[in-house]
């Protein structure tokens, strides 16, 4: 495999992990300072016999209580509109965002310039380590709204000297004509969307491995490391996939490289990390799957300390063949801790279904509703295959695939073409419907 060629910051990527513990202890020191007038974790340090100033290095935040997302958005319930959340005067805050609030009541983040200089840099990391330079154009599919991804992606571009496009405004027509006519040379928008692009594409007879296209940066939901999905999105862009990682709430927190190892990096230059046992809050050990707990160091005007991310991670600190010495998480994101699903005591998160699915031919789109019948949930799938004459022949291959590998049943269905959901941003396949 080839070595990396770009970096971002080449002298903190590839430094020795002990000197690397030293200068996030550093920048911890300078960020405990800088909010210790926090109301939001002066409080939850002083229910815990802590003084926020006295957390001075990576192993003293394990006595910080947990910060969670619905803790956040109860806050700024109780205290309308941004909770007590905020370090510094309402006057110097610039940017709002907002989560989707798609499994609940948005949760609303602003950025005073000073952050916004750090999403900046967040986002360097991703760009420069997938091999984007001044001299790409990047463009961004997505349909512009109080979403954070979006914006920093755009401002992340510019910070690293590409040309930037943005695709709000336009259909998935529209966007392609614009990638082909300008001759983009980097996408930026979810795995599920980079397919539905395809898809459209083929309808219009555009080739898009013929394209400028050369990178893929995908975001928003696990996909782009599962081998099967990026399969599917290489084969069809004729382009590098690389995945990336982050948070509203968060950060930037996480990037593919140009090693392409099947595992991303951590951004261990902003960001503090921690793997934990979802049920008992105690780290786990290199190599053991948990949920990845984050503390982001550049972002005092609105932090997040010891955050539960709700993410399933594996993780190695074996240096990359890029030359990184960064910490990385095999396969990028494995789930999500509240996705997972039991089908006949059998454990299923979305993104293994998904990864299956990818792998299978002649599928289009696929929709999963689940039951729970007796304590246990149940799948049934709806399925477009790009060639209906061949439905039963799909059908017989995905319910043989879910027998082999999980030894569960699944029903199968099919639904006419065009008849499903697309999405351009997080993806909703998975229906509840009891």
């Amino acid at each position: 495999m080839a070595n990396a060629t770009h970096f971002y910051d080449q002298a903190i990527e590839t430094l020795p992990r002990e000197e690397l513990r030293k200068l996030q202890n550093e920048r911890l020191r300078a960020l405990s300072d800088r909010i210790a007038t926090n109301r939001f974790y002066l409080e939850k340090a002083q229910k815990a016999g802590l003084e926020l100033s006295r957390i001075k290095c990576a192993e003293g935040l394990g006595a910080l209580p947990f910060t969670t997302k619905q803790e956040l958005v109860a806050e700024q319930i109780e205290h309308p509109p941004f909770g007590r959340l905020l370090t510094d005067p309402a006057s110097q805050y610039r940017y709002f965002h907002q989560t989707s609030g798609t499994t609940g009541r948005p949760l609303k983040v602003v950025d005073t310039a000073e952050s916004w200089e750090w999403w900046k840099r967040c986002w360097g990391y991703v760009y420069r380590a997938a091999g984007v330079t001044a001299e790409d154009v990047v463009f961004c599919a997505f349909s512009f709204g109080p979403y954070i991804s979006h914006w920093t992606a755009i401002h992340g571009a510019w910070h690293v000297g590409a040309m930037c496009i943005s695709g709000g405004g336009m259909n998935s027509e529209q966007r392609l004509r614009c990638v082909i006519d300008n001759r983009a040379t980097v996408l930026v928008c979810t795995p599920t969307y980079a397919l539905h692009l395809a898809e459209v594409a083929n309808a219009l007879a555009i080739d898009l491995r013929a394209s400028a296209v050369r990178i893929g940066i995908y975001a928003g939901e696990p996909g782009a490391s599962l081998p099967n999905v990026k399969r599917a999105i290489e084969s069809a862009w004729g382009a590098t996939c690389f995945d990336h990682a982050g948070a509203t709430e968060a950060g930037a927190w996480g990037f593919d490289c140009e090693a392409q190892s099947g595992a991303i990096h951590l951004n261990e230059a902003e960001f503090i990390f921690d793997v934990i046992d979802p049920q008992s809050g105690e780290s786990v050990d290199e190599g053991v799957r948990g949920e990845l707990v984050i503390t982001n160091l550049g972002r005092a005007c609105m932090p997040v300390l010891r955050y539960r991310t709700g993410d399933l991670v594996e993780l190695t600190a074996e240096p990359c063949s890029c030359g990184r010495r960064f910490a990385r998480i095999k396969g990028g994101v494995l789930g999500r801790s509240d996705d997972m699903i039991i089908v006949r005591g059998v454990n299923l998160y979305p993104s293994a279904i998904d990864n299956l699915i990818r792998g299978l031919p002649n599928i289009t789109e696929y929709e999963v509703n689940i039951r729970r019948v007796a304590g246990l949930d149940e799948l049934s799938m709806r399925i477009e295959p790009a060639d209906a004459s061949s439905f039963e022949e799909t059908a017989r291959a995905v319910m043989h695939e879910f027998r082999t590998r999980y030894s569960i049943r699944v029903s199968v269905e099919h639904a006419p073409s065009g008849s499903l959901p697309r999405y351009e941003f997080k993806a909703r396949r998975f229906k509840r419907l009891d």
